[in-house]
C-alpha cells in the first residue's frame, strides 16, 4: 500500500472486500444506504483509493478490484496503533483490551492457545 487509506476509503475498500470485485457504482449504491453519502463523494473516494495503489479500475463498466487484502491494511492500522496509543508495547495493548471486557471460558482458552503458540 502506497499511502495510509483513511476512514471514508476503508468503507469503499470494505465493500470489495466484503462482496468481491464490482462496480462503481454498486460501491455508490451500497454505500448511499449505508452513509447517505451521494455517487459523487463515493466515486471521488475511489479515485483516491485509485492514486493510492490500493483499488484497480477496469472497463467495462468501471469495475474495481482491490489491489491490497483486508489483512495487510489491518496489520498496518494495528502496528500504527500500538505505536501511537501504546509506545510500540504489544503487551500494553493487550492488558488494555484484557482490562475493558469479561470473557467468557472458551474466549480465553483461545487467548492462551493463541500465546502458547508464539513460545
Amino acid at each position: 500500500m502506497e499511502q495510509k487509506l483513511f476512514d471514508s476509503e476503508l468503507k469503499i475498500m470494505d465493500v470489495l472486500w466484503r462482496e468481491g470485485d464490482c462496480t462503481a457504482k454498486h460501491i455508490s449504491d451500497v454505500l448511499k444506504e449505508a452513509t447517505g453519502w451521494n455517487i459523487n463523494t463515493t466515486y471521488t473516494l475511489i479515485k483516491r483509493c485509485i492514486q493510492k495503489g490500493a483499488i484497480a479500475r477496469t472497463e467495462p463498466h468501471f469495475m474495481c478490484h482491490a489491489l491490497i487484502p483486508k489483512e495487510e491494511v489491518q496489520a498496518a492500522e494495528t502496528d500504527e496503533l500500538i505505536s501511537k496509543i501504546y509506545d510500540g508495547s504489544v503487551d500494553k495493548l493487550f492488558a488494555a483490551l484484557l482490562s475493558r471486557k469479561t470473557l467468557s471460558a472458551e474466549q480465553i482458552a483461545r487467548l492462551k492457545q493463541l500465546v502458547d503458540e508464539l513460545k
